[in-house]
């Protein structure tokens, strides 16, 4: 045999094991009935689960978005609270389909954890917060200061970083999960508590006298927050991919769960294919021709999975910034139903 038949033999060979390995877990996901999504402990806004254990978030519309495609039926996710030190294991493992869990985006974690980021849901940044008591107005002002964040994140990085590039000393204060550095910055066991500022935001809300603190204008890093999936499942990764473009595609073409039916009738060519009216994209995911608009009746888009979980009428109380639409001075955008 001819060496370039060799190869393209070799080549051919391994689209198969991929592609069979994708399938597997597409199956698997439907044999189980239901999609086990990896969250943070409790995050408001993100994912957060009440009183009476019903989760919402920015993360967990995503995993309901991913089970409307699959299943019809967005009620149909298992949610497996991860500490961040857990989170990569738990999907590596197969312990979970989808890690929807305010993860960042990094070179290291794309290349070298088995994972597979398959796009952006919040563009966020670093930033510190302070007791107001302390007089603080920068971080510049932060020297010698004690430092509160969470084990295995890429906060504990940044802070060296930005105390190192700046000449400044600090120590730091880190606990595995989010809500013990909450009660340790709460009672005073530091002076400062870092993470990405969407995240300070919601901790804030946890704290005895939130009014009593606030977050410094600095942003120190890029943090691009996101879902990820197993490295290699290029199948499941595109359906988690295309249930998130979905949501962004819904609101930039005016499509929500309010007016979904109403626009099955609309005459926009990509209106049409992503609602299955004209072409089958869902077949070419292995999904239904209707797994489009399953997502828009049932989750909304991102406009609605924002403003209910982070919007200015929230606790959260956070503008879109750069998580506006590219139109619209932002940073999201999505590749078009073509």
């Amino acid at each position: 045999m001819k060496l370039r038949n060799i190869i393209a033999v070799a080549v051919a060979l391994s689209f198969v094991g991929v592609a069979a390995q994708a399938q597997q877990t597409l199956e698997a996901v439907k044999a189980r009935g239901n999609l086990l999504c990896g969250v943070s402990q409790g995050l408001p806004g993100f994912s957060n689960p009440d009183d009476k254990g019903e989760w919402s978030g920015i993360d967990v519309d995503v995993c309901r978005a991913v089970a409307a495609a699959v299943f019809g039926d967005a009620t149909k996710v298992k949610f497996v609270p991860l500490s961040a030190k857990e989170r990569f294991t738990a999907l590596q493992s197969g312990e979970i389909d989808v890690l929807s869990r305010n993860t960042t985006w990094t070179f290291s974690r794309d290349a070298s954890l088995g994972l597979e980021f398959i796009g952006v849901t919040y563009y966020d940044g670093q930033g510190f917060m302070v007791r107001k008591s302390l007089r603080v107005h920068t971080a510049k002002e932060l020297s010698g200061a004690a430092v509160c964040t969470n084990t295995g994140t890429t906060t504990e990085l940044n802070v060296a970083d930005y105390f190192r590039a700046n000449k400044m000393e600090y120590k730091v204060v880190a606990f595995e999960k989010a809500d013990e550095v909450v009660a340790a910055y709460d009672a005073g066991r530091c002076d400062v508590y870092t993470t990405d500022r969407s995240g300070l935001a919601a901790q804030r809300t946890k704290l005895k006298n939130p009014d009593e603190h606030m977050v410094l204008p600095e942003i120190i890093s890029k943090e691009p927050l996101g879902p990820a999936v197993r490295h290699g499942d290029s199948q499941w990764g595109d359906i988690v991919r295309w249930s998130l473009n979905t949501m962004i595609i819904g609101e930039e073409m005016g499509v929500s769960s309010l007016n979904v039916d109403e626009m099955k009738t609309s005459t926009n060519p990509e209106i049409m294919r992503m609602l299955g009216m004209e072409a089958n994209f869902g077949e070419q995911l292995g999904l239904g021709q209707d797994f489009s608009y399953n997502i828009l009746k049932q989750v909304g888009n991102y406009a609605q999975i924002y403003d209910r979980n982070v919007g200015p009428n929230t606790p959260l109380a956070l503008d879109r910034g750069l998580n506006a639409l590219w139109s619209n001075g932002g940073l999201l955008y999505a590749p078009p139903f073509r």
